[in-house]
């Protein structure tokens, strides 16, 4: 057997809340595995404001979850990984495209945010995609293990690793791994702990928003 690939146009999907023109700052904010973008979008309802475009892209993976009433997306698995990488690098690069043809680049702060899975996914798009952040938030997630972090690391914006004390999958041996990672790759980076699990924190989005 031989193995072939054939690039292919497919329909994507985002959600945005806020503006669509003239907004101070724009959230890119990218889902963790299983979930969809406009269930994901709805935590960050209480920092819309008038001033803030939230802007959540959908992985282009949906699946159901069992017992099958409900469907959930993912970034990539193992299978063909590094097509699924290029494909959502792209992806990823034409919505910013999109959002900053109606937006002012030049007058706004943009923030990247990826829960979970979605973390991984930010720190990918920050390092190889085209887009221009001003800050990565990776929450209950981790840089890509497999970002040479030696030809990376200075490109990415300013980072901050948000945790819950609770975080089944982050508990506090595999955060020092993050950080003991971070820091020997001598990248800058502030912590941020709440008390809970795996979830989104009203009161640290709020934080993180100023």
């Amino acid at each position: 057997m031989t193995e072939h690939h054939l690039l292919v146009q497919r329909t994507a999907r985002y959600v945005t809340l806020g503006p669509s023109r003239n907004a101070r700052s724009v959230w890119f904010v990218l889902h963790g595995y299983g979930q969809l973008a406009a269930y994901f979008l709805r935590h960050f309802q209480p920092l819309d404001d008038g001033s803030r475009l939230f802007v959540a892209p959908e992985a282009l993976s949906r699946f159901y979850i069992q017992p099958y009433t409900r469907v959930g997306a993912s970034w990539m698995t193992k299978e063909a990984r590094q097509a699924e990488i290029d494909d959502y690098l792209g992806y990823l690069d034409a919505v910013y495209d999109r959002i900053f043809a109606e937006q002012d680049r030049a007058t706004t702060t943009v923030t990247l945010l990826g829960f979970s899975q979605g973390a991984t996914t930010a720190s990918r798009w920050a390092a190889l995609g085209r887009g221009r952040f001003d800050r990565l938030i990776c929450w209950a997630g981790d840089l890509a293990h497999d970002l040479d972090l030696d030809a990376h690391g200075p490109a990415l914006p300013p980072l901050t690793i948000v945790a819950g004390t609770d975080d089944e999958y982050i508990p506090p041996d595999r955060l020092a791994e993050v950080e003991a990672r971070l820091q020997r790759h001598g990248l800058a980076y502030d912590l941020i702990r709440f008390e809970g699990g795996h979830r989104l924190h009203a009161d640290t989005l709020l934080r993180l928003a100023g």
